[in-house]
């Protein structure tokens, strides 16, 4: 069992920055990617970024490329995610995630075996 808590979440206003951190625990020898996904308005997860647990891969959806960075720090095993320039479209709630197993797409969420609670992200305009 992997055990991911994610936290850093909170209320900022349009075109401010936040981190987001997950911090991973339990059996995660078996761990080969992670990722972060947020909930969209229609109630899906939409995958944000994902690296692979060595760090040595990474992907970053386009809607946020140049804005999101995901972060992988293998001794503090935590996996973050810097955002900066934040919009209203930002907003929702963020879930990290890891698979054991490499996804084909690893922005979506279907070969991701653990999640974390989530941590809320508000963005005012």
């Amino acid at each position: 069992q992997v055990l991911l808590v994610e936290s850093g979440g909170g209320s900022v206003e349009a075109g401010g920055s936040l981190r987001l951190s997950c911090s991973v625990s339990g059996h995660t020898s078996r761990t080969v990617y992670m990722a972060w996904f947020r909930r969209t308005p229609a109630n899906e997860r939409e995958g944000v970024a994902a690296i692979s647990a060595d760090g040595g891969q990474s992907d970053v959806a386009d809607s946020v490329k140049g804005r999101f960075t995901i972060i992988r720090d293998t001794a503090k095993n935590t996996v973050d995610l810097q955002m900066v320039d934040l919009r209203s479209e930002d907003a929702g709630v963020y879930f990290c995630a890891a698979s054991e197993a490499v996804p084909g797409k690893p922005l979506t969420p279907w070969r991701y075996n653990y999640w974390g609670r989530g941590t809320q992200v508000t963005v005012s305009s």
